[in-house]
């Protein structure tokens, strides 16, 4: 935890699904495609003084379908299109790995396989964040598990896998909000009536 500095509120972020469409196994810059209004919902985020943290499970990686580089090319993608937006995601993380499919040194049970905490640990370790103040975003019962583990408050989109992992997750586990920029209304407008 770096020393004199405040722990600052994050929303970790799902990345396929959540903040791009779904494709399955996603791993090519040209397929790379925003669902709706997300490049505004991130850069209100980072106005509004939230650390925006991408956490994504990557389990083509273990599956040996494509190399580690090619998920963080398209990192590098994804950040230079919010660019022309004044929006940025603050760090990656990334789980390669894959408990059963997993393909040599991938093939681990490992912790940081969403739903399990082991990124958002990792992440507020390494950022200074308070995750009783964070939120996680995501479109599976993993990303609610996960932020639930981590000690975040989990919203579940109804983009991507999100409407049919709805119906699996019982009403109480997360409230469901019909895409990242009303996930992100909602967050800004409970952080408000925390603040009055």
């Amino acid at each position: 935890m770096n020393k004199g500095r405040s722990e600052r509120p994050a929303v970790f972020l799902d990345r396929d699904g959540t903040i791009n469409v779904e494709k399955d196994y996603l791993h090519r810059v040209e397929d790379f495609e925003f669902i709706s209004g997300v490049p505004e919902a991130i850069r209100r985020l980072n106005e509004a003084g939230f650390l925006v943290i991408v956490t994504t499970n990557q389990s083509g990686v273990a599956r040996g379908y494509y190399p580690l580089a090619a998920v963080e090319a398209l990192h590098r993608h994804l950040q230079a299109e919010l660019a022309p937006y004044g929006a940025s995601i603050d760090a990656f993380y990334i789980c390669p790995h894959h408990p059963q499919a997993g393909v040599g040194e991938y093939r681990i049970e490992c912790d940081c396989r969403k739903g399990r905490p082991g990124m958002l640990l990792q992440a507020a370790t390494e950022h200074g964040i308070d995750l009783a103040s964070s939120w996680m975003v995501g479109d599976k019962a993993a990303d609610v598990e996960a932020g639930v583990a981590a000690g975040c408050r989990p919203l579940l989109v109804l983009t991507g896998y999100g409407r049919q992992e709805s119906e699996g997750l019982p009403e109480t586990a997360a409230p469901r909000l019909p895409n990242l920029p009303e996930a992100v209304e909602y967050i800004l407008s409970q952080a408000h009536l925390a603040q009055s």
